[in-house]
């Protein structure tokens, strides 16, 4: 049985919230910091990453 990858997200604020986007099937609504440097984060609840436009090209 193979799990299927976390999700990642191209996005424009360094500021982003997530709540899992399942409606009440989600985890509670969490707010992240893009850490400038790092140039992404990743959900402490569903392991989603968001990478903010200007590190696309390095997040993989």
């Amino acid at each position: 049985m193979s799990q299927q990858a976390p999700e990642t997200k191209i996005v424009d604020s360094y500021k982003v919230a997530c709540d899992g986007g399942e409606g009440a099937l989600g985890h509670p609504r969490v707010y992240l910091q893009i850490p400038a440097e790092q140039g992404w984060v990743e959900c402490p609840y569903c392991d989603c990453k968001y990478v903010h436009k200007s590190a696309a090209d390095k997040a993989a």
